[in-house]
């Protein structure tokens, strides 16, 4: 073990009081108190705070100057309701760590523990806790506030615990990890009118059901496109419950995923295109609103390498998924603009999955995410 059972037990107690006080995206004011808090019993050399909003950052010197290497974390909570009913259970109703952003905070906090008593031989180790990653607003933040210009990395690694594999096995493969998506609000205006006289009214209704249709014929299509991609409605709104009136507004929400940030611009503009003509067609004025936007996380080939050999040396399974995962993360702002990977320490085969009810952060994986940040950065500035 990296450290000992008295540290280890500290850290879970840590992560369980995360988990009893959750907190939603850009509102993590308590969370990054408390992650002060504990940072200052292992003092970094300098914490950047309110980074991206909520965030904050610790930087640890090495013994001489090099490389700078970013690790991050992100923090923030989700709008569920948690059904657990074990001491540490969330007490704020409709919030709950149902990702496992205590765990990977509590992690990074125990990377902090190795790097105190032992600094890398050269550079400098930035630990990042990065707020508002569920809603893909938070990545950006941080990388747009001036404060990031005292960072500045080199090379950028995050993880994400994965149900469905392995009790700390490490997932991680090369290229595409997780996948671009984007939320898209279609707003159609017409015009109502009685029911009983339609024609006086602009209506909505067919251009709804043709963009519909138009969607899901876009997602099907393979023409022009390098990889995966997807068309997903997710929500459809027509005028109002009313029998003696015509509508004369609708909204379709739909969410744009692919495995290639290419695709997500040849996804996108065939999209606008179809509403755009849609709305000529049937005489109505529309607007087009994009919520949750995540780009794609593509790790390096030098970076993957990485983690896969400190995986392999410190006796832990490697797997290697066959494509990308479906679902996003905006850890792929980072990885645009640095080498870098992120990579999945697996919570177990039968876990609860994300994002579910009853999900809790499996404590037993919080030593492998500290010998796994710890291995990567010893890795790198020796």
């Amino acid at each position: 073990m990296i450290f000992s059972n008295e540290t280890l037990n500290s850290l879970i107690a840590f992560r369980k009081y995360l988990h009893k006080y959750p907190e939603l995206s850009k509102k993590e004011h308590r969370t990054a108190k408390e992650i002060k808090k504990m940072l200052l019993n292992y003092p970094p050399d300098k914490i950047i705070e309110g980074i991206g909003g909520t965030g904050l950052a610790a930087v640890y010197n090495g013994r001489s100057p090099g490389e700078t290497v970013l690790c991050r974390a992100d923090m923030d909570a989700l709008p569920i309701q948690e059904v657990n009913q074990f001491e540490h259970k969330s007490v704020h109703p409709g919030v709950g760590h149902k990702c496992g952003h205590d765990g990977h905070t509590t992690i990074l906090c125990g990377l902090a523990v190795s790097l105190y008593e032992k600094r890398p031989a050269s550079g400098r180790v930035v630990l990042l806790f990065q707020p508002a990653e569920e809603t893909g607003e938070g990545a950006k933040m941080v990388l747009e506030d001036p404060k990031y210009k005292e960072i500045q990395p080199d090379y950028v690694f995050a993880f994400h615990n994965l149900p469905g594999f392995e009790t700390s096995s490490v997932v991680t493969r090369e290229g595409g990890f997780a996948a671009a998506s984007k939320g898209m609000t279609i707003k159609l205006f017409g015009k109502t009118s009685h029911a009983a006289n339609p024609e006086l009214g602009i209506s909505p209704a067919l251009a709804v059901a043709e963009i519909i249709q138009g969607l899901s014929e876009i997602s099907s299509s393979k023409k022009g496109y390098q990889d995966f991609k997807l068309i997903t409605v997710v929500h459809t709104r027509l005028g109002e419950i009313a029998f003696g009136t015509t509508p004369g507004y609708a909204e379709v929400r739909a969410t744009l995923r692919s495995f290639r940030n290419d695709d997500m611009e040849l996804l996108t503009s065939r999209v606008v295109k179809l509403v755009e003509q849609t709305v000529d067609k049937y005489g109505l004025t529309e607007s087009i609103e994009w919520q949750e936007e995540f780009p794609a996380t593509h790790n390096s080939k030098a970076a993957a390498d990485v983690v896969k050999t400190v995986a392999t040396e410190n006796s832990l399974c490697v797997e290697a998924p066959d494509e990308t995962f479906r679902w996003s993360e905006d850890f792929g702002y980072f990885t645009m603009n640095y080498p870098g990977a992120m990579f999945g320490i697996g919570a177990g085969i039968t876990h609860p999955s994300l994002h579910n009810p009853n999900y809790d952060f499996p404590d037993e994986i919080i030593s492998t995410g500290v010998t796994m940040f710890n291995g990567i950065v010893t890795k790198i500035l020796g």
